[in-house]
């Protein structure tokens, strides 16, 4: 794609949540987590790439011991529709006895999720959470709820605080819909 492409796809788009709405969300979430975590010495595991803005935001609004780590699947790499799920890197903590926090930029399918938490599971985590910047409301083929959500919204598109468009538009500082989509 071309930068203006790019800008041409921004333009268009509906912002659905401002920056202020996010980061008043963000604050919500982070009160959330601190009240069911602050005594449990978390391992919070960042999804990458999407969830690092998200992580990011978060981390400075939590004021009790933890630790970080990131984990590397994607469904997507790059496109608009999710495939197979591919693993690039997992943890470099173990997670064998470990509240683990699995933090990712959207809840959509669900699919991706399941599979962390099963990976986690697996793995022995004594406690698997999951938190999500954005939570779209539409049927999943899982039964499957994040612990944390800051945003709920429509099943559109989206992009911006971690969320891209074919791997742009991630720093957008609100969130977008994309055009059509």
């Amino acid at each position: 794609m071309t930068t203006e492409e790019i800008k041409k796809v921004f333009n268009e788009a509906d912002c659905l949540h401002a920056r202020q709405e996010v980061e008043q969300a963000l604050d919500i979430m982070a009160s959330d987590m601190h009240d069911r975590l602050h005594d449990k010495n978390p391992l919070m595991l960042c999804v990458v790439t999407g969830g690092i803005i998200p992580m990011g935001h978060l981390m400075t609004r939590l004021h009790f011991p933890l630790q970080m780590d990131y984990i590397h699947a994607s469904r997507y790499q790059g496109e608009t529709s999710g495939g197979t799920l591919k693993w690039l890197v997992k943890p470099s903590f173990p997670l064998k006895d470990r509240v683990v926090v699995i933090v990712d930029d959207v809840l959509d399918a669900g699919i991706t999720l399941v599979e962390l938490i099963k990976y986690a599971q697996q793995e022995g985590a004594a406690e698997v959470y999951s938190a999500v910047l954005v939570e779209k409301v539409q049927h999943r083929p899982f039964e499957i709820e994040a612990d944390f959500t800051g945003i709920k919204t429509l099943n559109r598109y989206l992009f911006g605080y971690g969320m891209d468009y074919k791997t742009y538009l991630r720093n957008a500082d609100g969130i977008y819909a994309v055009k059509g989509m």
